[in-house]
């Protein structure tokens, strides 16, 4: 005969089996799908279209990525690979449309620039590379972007000399306008560079670069590790309002 305690164990033992063929077979507590990220590259947008001193709308295949006022720039933004449109609004008004080529892991500059000084004129886009690899150490790396209308054209950056009849040291090539220069490396430390144009018998300054706040004045800290974009922008000339004027600014890219 059997136990009765053993019988009551067998039955339990029973019950306990679908639940635990159902707690097996996972039910609604899979987890779900994890959509995979799409590949994606970097893009900047800066805005030195002087001659539409506006805040503009950028949008990247009609998805709006921000706002700027002129002189100013965007973070990097995450955008797909492939090829989007960069569209530049006024409101509703469409500016500006070119297509982007996006690689991945790749990082990009975007410059809103006016062709001519004629105020309203339709604003065009330079887009560029940017090599952000670490430069060596103790150095920094810096480029020159030159969309300044009106200005002479090409334009180098140079060290300039203490003696003011001996040339300075250049240490870019030319760069014409409405393009950019690829960054290079400098030493980094305390530096008042200059953008020089062909002169005789010494390089014509064009403006200084200073501080990279606009003034022309002071000097730069170029941080070792730090990589730099010196952009040429504005209006050269006489009764250009002082907003849109002829600059050299500086943005730090990393």
């Amino acid at each position: 005969m059997n136990h009765p305690l053993k019988r009551i164990g067998h039955l339990l033992l029973l019950a306990a089996v679908p639940a635990t063929i159902l707690s097996s077979c996972g039910g609604d507590d899979d987890p779900d799908p994890v959509t995979p990220t799409p590949d994606q590259g970097k893009v900047m947008l800066v805005h030195a279209a002087a001659a539409s001193n506006v805040q503009v709308t950028a949008f990247i295949n009609d998805g709006q990525v921000g706002q700027l006022n002129y002189g100013q720039n965007s973070t990097y933004l995450n955008v797909n690979t492939g090829t989007p449109t960069l569209r530049i609004n006024n409101g509703s008004t469409a500016l500006v449309s070119q297509g982007l080529t996006i690689a991945k892991d790749q990082n990009y500059s975007s410059f809103a620039y006016s062709p001519s000084a004629t105020i309203g004129a339709t604003p065009a886009i330079l887009t560029v590379t940017d090599d952000l690899a670490a430069p060596a150490s103790g150095q920094a790396k810096v480029r020159i972007v030159h969309l300044a209308v009106n200005a002479p054209t090409p334009v180098r950056l140079t060290v300039p000399s203490a003696v003011p009849s001996t040339p300075g040291t250049d240490i870019s090539g030319d760069v014409a306008f409405g393009a950019a220069s690829n960054f290079f490396a400098i030493n980094a430390g305390q530096l008042n560079l200059n953008v020089t144009a062909a002169g005789t018998p010494l390089r014509t300054t064009v403006l200084a670069v200073g501080d990279g706040s606009g003034s022309g004045t002071g000097v730069k800290n170029y941080e070792a590790g730090k990589i730099y974009t010196i952009l040429v922008r504005g209006i050269a000339g006489s009764g250009v309002p002082a907003a849109q004027a002829a600059q050299a600014v500086i943005i730090q890219n990393n």
